[in-house]
């Protein structure tokens, strides 16, 4: 059986991928995957925690973020969507400023 150890640092690797996606990225899209990969990486946490102290609390606060995390995604590409539409672009720099 592999050990938690394991999983908590794949969890923080992930963590760290999804951080500099967010931080480095200027497309709109690649930043929220990595928003979703962040969101992985501590449900992914939370499951190895919760299986070493044997504990059905972990799992069923990584259902409800999972949940969120779906919501997040269809009102998120909506969004990206709508503001493609309107701008010709999904770039982050081209987006800063919010004009009429």
């Amino acid at each position: 059986m592999v050990q938690t150890e394991a999983y908590v640092m794949l969890s923080m690797v992930l963590f760290v991928l999804g951080t500099m996606g967010v931080l480095l990225r200027r497309n709109a899209i690649l930043v929220f995957m990595s928003v979703e990969l962040m969101l992985n990486a501590a449900n992914l946490a939370l499951v190895a925690f919760a299986n070493q102290w044997g504990q059905a609390q972990g799992h069923v606060f990584v259902f409800f973020v999972i949940t969120v995390a779906a919501a997040e995604v269809a009102i998120g590409l909506a969004l990206i969507v709508a503001i493609f539409r309107s701008k010709q672009s999904i770039n982050i720099d081209s987006l800063s400023q919010m004009e009429g």
